[in-house]
């Protein structure tokens, strides 16, 4: 099933309300290395931005030894507060195509969710995540 070997791939994820740009990336963990590997692999990807990361309070993310790349600022949602988080939405779009499968090994869990991902353009991802208190903030703020 589906959900066991989702013990073995992490698959961590940002995404852009506004316009849909994404960013996806696996790792075997989740755990204050892999999460740190993942914003400097994004950094190292749009170099020349600063980027707000809204993120809710998992123990990978407040690892005291946690390293934050120069361009990013990490903003924690209020506890047990999912429902504000784009990313969230998001995943359980991705989810409904998992639905009821089995995987015969993580490889094949890999390429459909490769898959599933590439069936998203940023015009859905947007429509998707895109709440709207979430883009009247963004306005607001002139972003």
């Amino acid at each position: 099933m589906y959900q066991w070997l989702f013990k073995y791939l992490w698959l961590y994820g940002l995404v852009e309300p506004k316009t849909g740009a994404s960013f996806f990336y696996e790792f075997s963990h989740l755990d204050t290395p892999c999460f740190e590997k993942f914003l400097e692999l994004f950094s190292q990807s749009y170099p020349d931005e600063i980027h707000i990361i809204q993120l809710d309070n998992g123990r990978a993310h407040l690892g005291l030894d946690l390293s934050i790349p120069d361009n990013i600022v990490l903003l924690f949602q209020p506890p047990y507060c999912p429902e504000v988080n784009p990313i969230e939405r998001f995943w359980k779009e991705v989810k409904k195509f998992l639905k009821n499968k089995v995987f015969d090994s993580l490889n094949f869990l890999r390429k459909n969710l490769a898959n599933i991902l590439a069936k998203f353009s940023q015009e859905d991802i947007a429509s998707i995540t895109g709440y709207d208190f979430i883009l009247s903030a963004l306005s607001v703020a002139g972003l």
